[in-house]
């Protein structure tokens, strides 16, 4: 089942952001950025047409960490991005199946954005924003959820007409077999300026505002067994840190995981394994170390794919992150000994999709299940952001994700009380009320997400439109 349709109208907003806690992560420290928000009118063939959104940050230093631009020309040029995408969407000579409105114009936006200035993960910012705003629009207008749209393969999926090595793998197939679950495990991130006990805050220095803080705080209140660990590209500190966040997590009796993430922060391989070499000598961290599920993008970008990592990899699996640039991406980072790929919804739905798709067919080529995806935030904000990547996630089958933005910012009290309560209201699974603030729940470290079956892409409320920024 598909459908096609026209993008008739596209519309973008802004909303600032403040972070409750300072996020260091790679070569950023976050105090604030701005969220954007996107706007899709479609049209179908019979002339019924529907406004769909989605809702993304615009993060300073992920997506191009060139020291020389500021964090508002990083935002800048992710605007661009979007503009672009806009103008190949809208151009409406003909309907397109949704899947097909991305696949005819990925070149195109890669190749106008490069003309810019703009390496391909900027350019593939703007489409995976649209991408999720017109497949927002196709549910509602067939009122079907996120999850039945795809399993039914309503955008007309056929990642064939891009990639040849597609050509006779059952992709119907493969999204009919998909089984999303109602809840999954909240992996906590411990950024790299984050208190890991009240030790760690100055004199003075404490919020006070009803969340917690520190690490230990962050396990008591939450339940956290799933975290992801930041790591700068200092061996000995790194060992000195992680010994710290160990001697908190080690307290409890039962089985906890971590990932490492080494945020492009080692310049080779080598410098990756011998953090990894310095983990296994040290006592104090034998538990954590046994605990390490897999290690994200520790090498910088430039030279990550043109090294071999197997000899980290034959410790643990290593996932491409920033180096999942275009389509081509988890091919090339297979081939120099690469498992794993992080699905992020900034990346782009399709994307993921896609490479849910090469994992599945690589793993019944090798007849063992040694390719694999992981989940992971970009400061993800609750409302339209957070429950699209959570519906992606949890329709890859993947059990955790990364969650962050919960933790950094406070709930939704910058948003209009009407929006906090709607979104509330539609999904109070997700949400609570926490003595007047509407915030994330997390119980046991879980997220319950089962009204995110809802038509549409997983969003039974709407942003406060009116009190937003429009971009031009």
């Amino acid at each position: 089942m598909s459908a096609t349709l026209r993008v008739r109208e596209v519309a973008f907003f802004e909303r600032d952001v403040r972070l409750r806690l300072p996020f260091r992560f790679g070569v950023v420290t976050l105090t604030e950025a701005s969220q954007v928000f996107a706007r899709a009118r479609i049209a179908l063939e019979d002339g019924r047409e529907a406004w769909g959104a989605a809702a993304e940050m615009l993060a300073p230093k992920w997506f191009d960490k060139n020291p020389a631009l500021s964090n508002a020309d990083n935002a800048e040029q992710l605007r661009a991005s979007l503009r672009c995408a806009r103008d190949l969407y809208v151009e409406g000579r003909l309907a397109h199946t949704a899947f097909r409105l991305f696949a005819e114009s990925y070149h195109f936006q890669l190749g106008e954005c490069a003309r810019q200035g703009l390496n391909p993960l900027v350019a593939s910012y703007g489409p995976a924003l649209l991408d999720r705003a017109v497949l927002d629009a196709l549910c509602r207008l067939h009122g079907v959820s996120f999850y039945d749209a795809l399993r039914a393969n309503l955008p007309g999926m056929a990642p064939a007409e891009l990639l040849p090595e597609f050509a006779g793998f059952d992709f119907d197939g493969f999204l009919a077999s998909l089984r999303p679950a109602d809840v999954l495990h909240a992996r906590h991130t411990v950024g790299l300026l984050d208190p890991i006990t009240a030790a760690d805050q100055p004199a003075g220095s404490r919020l006070d505002d009803g969340l917690p803080e520190t690490l230990e705080e962050v396990v008591a209140a939450y339940g956290h067994t799933y975290f992801k660990l930041k790591v700068a590209g200092d061996v000995a500190a790194d060992v000195a840190r992680l010994e710290r966040i160990a001697a908190v997590l080690d307290r409890r009796a039962e089985p906890y995981v971590v990932t490492l993430d080494g945020n492009e922060q080692y310049a080779s391989v080598d410098g990756a394994l011998d953090l990894w070499r310095a983990l296994e000598r040290t006592p104090t961290l034998r538990r954590l170390t046994d605990a390490v599920l897999f290690i994200e993008q520790p090498i910088a970008r430039a030279a990550a794919l043109l090294e071999d990592v197997g000899a980290l990899g034959a410790a643990r699996p290593v996932v491409i992150d920033e180096s999942d640039a275009d389509l081509e991406a988890f091919v090339e980072a297979r081939a120099r000994g690469y498992r794993g790929v992080s699905s992020k919804a900034c990346k782009g739905l399709y994307k993921s999709l896609i490479n849910a798709g090469r994992c599945a067919l690589w793993n019944r080529e090798t007849g063992r299940a040694t390719f694999f995806m992981s989940a992971e935030d970009l400061t993800t904000q609750p409302g339209l952001a957070v429950q699209q990547d959570l519906a992606l996630v949890s329709l890859l089958g993947l059990g955790h994700v990364e969650r962050n933005g919960h933790h950094y910012v406070r709930g939704l009290a910058a948003q209009p009380a009407a929006e906090q309560r709607a979104f509330l209201a539609a999904h109070p699974d997700l949400y609570m009320d926490d003595r007047g603030l509407v915030r994330v729940r997390i119980v046991e470290g879980r997220l319950s997400i089962a009204s995110l079956r809802c038509a549409g892409f997983a969003a039974g409320a709407e942003p406060a439109w009116t009190g937003m920024h429009q971009i031009r």
